[in-house]
């Protein structure tokens, strides 16, 4: 199927609505530069984030009751870039793929490299799957799989990782981000310290075959699929697996691993303060690992995260640069939609932080104003800076209204009646 959205297409959509994002464009910058900021270096900040779209997410997901595959979606990793390649048109943000293998393992890696570079795209990590069991595979992953208590499952899981990375390297990529679905249902169903020790073992034998320049980023979460325990449980637990495996071993945060209510923008820092932050999977949550499109329930603890990010990049801390991944699962909408809403909120958490008032901030938190504090917070997060983001999809080539440019495309119904359903399980959830 070709391509069906160009330049010129987003051009001719972003004619109509360039005069009122000039408007509201330098209305901002008129209210921006009474608060002393320059309203063309949060656009130059926003033209230059950069997020990984999952290539498993511009498929439909499912849950554990059932799964409705929506039209034209995906058949194969040939038809994800180009979903993917549609998402980055638009938001000019998403240049990277993250890949998921093996879902998407490429028969022919050398094809896709070209596919999606003709596309504009990029492989930066390929992410493992030993939490799920494939046909013809000699070992289950029922009870586990890099902490399984029998040496040949978890040798298994071990040398899936390390075709990960050979796969990986083929396709330019430059790490390996591994979750695993190991834990209990029930109490005594496992030894605590010796499914953590087992699990340091494998990934020892991982992280031995990285290639030069290579980052390994580990992912904890709380619960799912077992929910009595899981063996990388918390970020306590990921930063002493990372530190022990060495300087190229990094955690990963997923927003959606954690209880509900928990202080993830602490534990950023935290993470950030010890140098051990990788990266994250972006997504929002309601009750558990949702895998909702980011922002859509907690905007202010995105904002908050971001602030800390912003903090920390101010600052030039040593060793941080942070991969943005998207990570979620889309059963009820377009998932091309939702992701352009993602990275889209992404961007806006990033540049509302740096509207923060650093030395005003600092100044309350030494006299301990929690009120002012918090203020000096809201004000940052409460811009609107819409303008800004348009602005930069805009001067990028992107679209001024991404969503509106899209569905105007026809690029859904046109893919639905090329892409026939191909009767298989669909693009699956990852960790």
């Amino acid at each position: 199927m070709s391509f069906l959205l160009t330049d010129a297409t987003i051009a001719d959509d972003n004619r109509i609505r360039l005069a009122a994002l000039g408007e509201d464009y330098d209305a901002l910058a008129r209210t921006l530069a009474r608060r002393g900021v320059d309203i063309e270096a949060l656009t130059a900040r926003a033209a230059a984030f950069r997020v990984a779209i999952p290539s498993w997410g511009v498929g439909t997901g499912g849950t554990r009751f059932g799964r409705f595959p929506g039209p034209g979606e995906p058949r194969n990793i040939f038809e994800k870039v180009d979903d993917c390649a549609v998402i980055q048109t638009l938001t000019r943000v998403t240049p990277e793929i993250s890949l998921h293998i093996p879902w998407d393992r490429p028969d022919d890696p050398s094809a896709l490299l070209e596919q999606a570079a003709a596309r504009g795209l990029s492989m930066t990590t390929v992410n493992s799957n030993t939490f799920e069991d494939q046909p013809g595979q000699a070992h289950s992953y029922k009870f586990g799989s890099l902490a399984h208590t029998d040496a040949a499952v978890r040798a298994q899981a071990v040398e899936h990782n390390l075709e990960c990375i050979d796969i990986g390297r083929a396709l330019g990529a430059r790490a390996l981000s591994v979750w695993i679905g190991d834990g209990a249902n029930l109490p005594g169903q496992q030894h605590f310290r010796k499914s953590l020790e087992r699990y340091l073992e494998s990934l020892r034998r991982v992280y031995a075959g990285l290639p030069d320049g290579w980052r390994l980023f580990i992912e904890h979460k709380l619960c799912e699929p077992a929910f009595y325990s899981t063996v990388l449980n918390d970020w306590g637990t990921s930063y002493y697996c990372a530190r022990e495996l060495g300087d190229r071993a990094w955690s990963l945060v997923d927003l959606g691993h954690h209880a509900p209510n928990t202080n993830i923008e602490m534990i950023v820092a935290r993470l950030i303060q010890f140098g051990k932050l990788g990266g994250f999977h972006f997504n929002d949550s309601k009750y558990g690992d949702d895998d909702l499109d980011a922002g859509s329930i907690k905007p202010f603890q995105l904002f908050l995260v971001f602030n800390e990010l912003v903090a920390a990049e101010l600052e030039r801390m040593a060793g941080f640069e942070p991969c943005h991944m998207l990570d979620q699962s889309h059963n009820v909408t377009d998932p091309i939609e939702s992701l352009i809403v993602s990275a889209t909120e992404l961007v806006r958490a990033y540049v509302q932080a740096h509207l923060v008032d650093r030395a005003a901030l600092a100044d309350y938190q030494e006299r301990n104003d929690a009120v002012m504090s918090l203020a000096t917070l809201k004000e940052a997060f409460v811009t609107d800076v819409s303008p800004i983001l348009a602005m930069a999809r805009h001067r990028a080539g992107g679209a001024v209204d991404p969503i509106a440019t899209y569905r105007a495309s026809g690029y859904r119904a046109s893919v639905a009646k090329a892409r026939p359903p191909a009767g298989s399980r669909g693009a699956g959830i990852v960790g």
